[in-house]
Parts: structure tokens; C-alpha cells; sequence
């Protein structure tokens, strides 16, 4: 193998094995391909797995022996819920992680097919050496000349085919490091999912003995719902929809009320008690039977953690792709996400109303309506009282045409969340927490 052969190979070799600065477009789209990919496979891993009928009883048994009390199941739900968005944040980083490892290794077994003919030559050339060692320069006089040629022709190519030998190996490594990687990384996901399967499947049990504590019979849920639908479909705006829900339906009129009520209560305690109160709240303990929110919702800014974990897609503000801009903020979420309560109040809306899609209206006092679209299946219903970061929704495999989700080039899921104050939207950035200003994981 000639010099100028080593030399042409060594880029190769570097591009091969350095880290691009930014990742271009083509690259964003082929590590989403193979996040989607790997994905798919480790959830038809996790689907084959399921639960054994063990672990389904243990965990309906561990839900029996709660004690039956509505503020304890609720505080069971928040809880699980919590673990649940703790469990999908940590399994969307490690989708990154194997997505860009895959690409990884793609890059490396390209670089080595596309240096098949330098790994040839440099194996030919040791092997040729091998064969034919060059003349010892000692071992007679007619020998010297042959000698002095190979010692320089050996000096000139040695340190070509050392190099690309280095290189070669080097790739090598990283790819059984990248090999190795990957099988650890795939492992770690395919636990964290199936705890996610369990801790879906405990919410399922405490949602059903939450539902039980339910004083309405099914022909007044069922009568509330045909009236909800028969109000939607005449509203023309979120502010007439509200108004006829909170006046119309009894539930939600009922909930309202006694929320009042407790405000005013709280307002009429003696200086020392409301003190104390407050105390409490502020401390994380707020009265788990509470029928009104907790905090004043004017005084949560910079407290509040996302309903679900993501990426903000777009903000209050932004153009929405229709020549307006947006009212709310979106964020792009993980298939079957779940969603929770981002503060305390209760359900006014839980339906369908117009372009928006599935919605839930929540009334969280002060004046204060937070507005949800996007999920695929609603698991509360109007009338409720909410604790914050109690489990209301969860999101589709892919994203829900709707009006709010519109010019947004992906296909994931995404929730749409809209803050209004008397009826007016309102920029809901200053209520969220430091941690939820980029890439809005879920810290409660």
C-alpha cells in the first residue's frame, strides 16, 4: 500500500469518529425515525410481557386495604400518578439515548463497509510481510543493496498501515461499546416500561374505587351528560360554555357554590386559625378533604408543574399557522401520556366542544379557568373536585386533529393548555416552575 493510499483513507476515518457540531435536519428526522422504531419494538416486548396474574392481584389487594376514605385515595392517586410521570420522562430520555446510539452505530458499520478497500489492502500488505520478510542486512554482502530498499520502502508505508491499523481498530471498539451500550440501554427501558404498565394498572384500581365514593347515580351522570352535549352544541365560544355549565348543570352549579361557601368560611376564622391554616398550606400539608383550591391561584405563580411531561412546542403568543396567535401553549407529549390536574379546582367541562376536541374546563378560583384539549380519553367528569396533580386524562398514540394543533409539523400527541382570567386568556408562562420554562418535564 502506497503513502498517498494511507493518506486519502485518514478522513474517512476522522469523519468517521468525530462528533458533528449541530445536528442537521436530516438528522433530527433519522434519530426521530429510530426513536419511533426502537419504540415500537420495546413496547411489543413489554405488550408479550404484561403483567403476571401475581403482580394484578397484589396490586388489587394492596388497593383493598387502603383505607376507604376519599382524601386517602385521592392522596394514592396523586401519588401514583406522580410516579407514573416520573416513569415516562426517564423512558422518553432513554428513548433519546438509544436513539442517538443507534445512529451511532449506523454511522460506525457505514464508515467501516465504505473502508472495506483500505482494510483489504492493509491486511494484504501485513500478510505479504509476513510471507516475505525483508533481507536481514547482515546475513551477506549481495544482500545489503536488497536490504537498504526495503528498509526504506518499510519506513515510507509502515507508518501509513500503523495508522490506518489504529484507526480501523478503533472503530472496531466503539462499535462493540456501541453494541454494548444498547443492550443495556434497551434493558433499562423495557423495566422502566413495564413498571409504567403496573403503575398504569394501579391507577386503574384506585380510579375505580375513587368512582365508587360518587353520590350520583348513573342516570344522573348519564342525564348530566346528554344536557353537557346539548350545551356545547349550542355554545359559540369557551366564554358562553362555561357560563351555561356553571348555571345549567347541577353538578358543576353545586360544586361552584361550595366552593364559595368554603371561601367564605376560611375568610370568617378567627386571625389565628386562618393563620394557621395558611401556614399549613404553604408548608405541603392542605386539607385533604378540601372541597375549594388550596392556594389562592393568583398566588401560584412560578409553582406550578406541566399536566403532562414534553417539549413546548409553541407558546402564548406564537402564530398558530392560521394567520392568528396563540391563546395557550403546546407540548408535544410521549404516546399515552398521562394527564393531570395542574392545580386545584373543580370540573366544569369534561366533553367534546367543537374544533377543540376532547376537553376539560377546570375552575380554579380567582377568577381563573384553565382550559385542556388534545387528550384521547378524559377520566373525570364535570361536577368533580380535583386535587393538583391528580391523574384527569391521558394522550393518544398519535396527535388529535384539532383546531389548536394546527400548522405543528409532528405527528405526536399534544396537549393544548389555555389560561383565562374573567374570561379572557391570559399568558400562563409566569405560573409555571423554573424547571418548566424549556423542555417542560414534570416536577411535582
Amino acid at each position: 500500500m502506497s503513502r498517498a493510499s494511507a493518506q486519502d483513507a485518514a478522513p474517512t476515518a476522522t469523519t468517521a469518529t468525530a462528533t458533528p457540531p449541530a445536528e442537521s435536519p436530516s438528522e433530527l428526522q433519522e434519530l426521530e425515525t429510530r426513536r419511533d422504531q426502537n419504540r415500537q419494538d420495546l413496547q411489543e416486548l413489554v405488550d408479550s410481557i404484561g403483567l403476571s396474574e401475581d403482580k394484578a392481584r397484589q396490586l388489587e389487594e394492596s388497593i383493598a386495604a387502603l383505607n376507604q376514605d376519599t382524601a386517602r385515595i385521592k392522596e394514592e392517586l396523586i401519588a401514583s400518578a406522580q410516579r407514573r410521570k416520573d416513569l415516562e420522562a426517564k423512558i422518553s430520555d432513554g428513548e433519546d439515548r438509544l436513539a442517538k446510539l443507534s445512529v451511532r452505530e449506523d454511522d460506525v458499520k457505514a464508515s467501516l463497509r465504505e473502508r472495506r478497500g483500505v482494510l483489504a489492502e492493509v491486511l494484504a500488505a501485513l500478510q505479504r510481510m509476513g510471507r516475505n520478510p525483508p533481507p536481514a542486512l547482515l546475513v551477506s554482502p549481495e544482500d545489503a543493496l536488497a536490504s537498504v530498499r526495503s528498509a526504506i520502502l518499510l519506513g515510507a508505508v509502515v507508518p501509513g498501515i500503523r495508522a490506518e491499523t489504529d484507526k480501523l481498530v478503533s472503530a472496531l471498539k466503539e462499535l462493540t461499546d456501541l453494541r454494548q451500550a444498547i443492550a443495556a440501554e434497551r434493558e433499562q427501558l423495557t423495566g422502566m416500561m413495564t413498571a409504567s404498565l403496573e403503575e398504569e394498572k394501579r391507577l386503574d384500581l384506585l380510579r375505580a374505587e375513587n368512582d365508587k365514593k360518587s353520590s350520583q347515580t348513573t342516570a344522573d351522570l348519564e342525564a348530566e351528560r346528554k344536557r353537557s352535549e346539548e350545551l356545547a352544541s349550542k355554545a359559540t365560544s369557551l366564554e358562553g360554555l362555561v357560563s351555561s355549565l356553571e348555571n345549567e348543570i347541577s353538578s358543576v352549579r353545586d360544586a361552584k357554590e361550595k366552593a364559595r361557601l368554603e371561601e367564605e368560611r376560611i375568610a370568617r376564622l378567627p386571625p389565628a386559625e386562618r393563620d394557621k391554616l395558611e401556614a399549613q398550606t404553604e408548608a405541603g400539608v392542605p386539607d385533604k378533604n378540601r372541597i375549594a383550591p388550596a392556594y389562592p391561584f393568583s398566588s401560584l405563580k412560578g409553582k406550578l408543574a406541566m399536566p403532562v411531561s414534553g417539549e413546548v412546542l409553541r407558546r402564548f403568543g406564537d402564530a398558530d399557522g392560521t394567520g392568528h396567535f396563540s391563546k395557550g401553549i403546546v407540548v408535544a407529549t410521549g404516546p399515552e401520556a398521562l394527564v393531570t390536574a395542574p392545580a386545584d379546582g373543580f370540573v366544569v367541562f369534561a366533553g367534546e366542544f367543537r374544533s377543540y376536541g376532547r376537553m376539560i374546563i377546570l375552575n380554579a378560583g380567582d377568577g381563573y379557568h384553565l382550559v385542556l384539549t388534545g387528550m384521547d380519553n378524559v377520566r373525570t367528569r364535570q361536577g368533580m373536585f380535583v386535587f393538583s396533580g391528580e391523574p384527569i386524562a391521558s394522550m393518544g398514540v398519535k396527535r388529535v386533529a384539532s383546531a389548536a394543533a394546527l400548522a405543528l409539523e409532528t405527528d405526536k400527541p399534544t396537549l393544548y393548555i389555555e389560561f383565562r382570567k374573567d374570561g379572557v386568556p391570559v399568558d400562563s408562562q409566569p405560573w409555571w416552575s423554573a424547571k418548566n420554562t424549556g423542555r417542560a418535564r414534570n416536577d411535582s
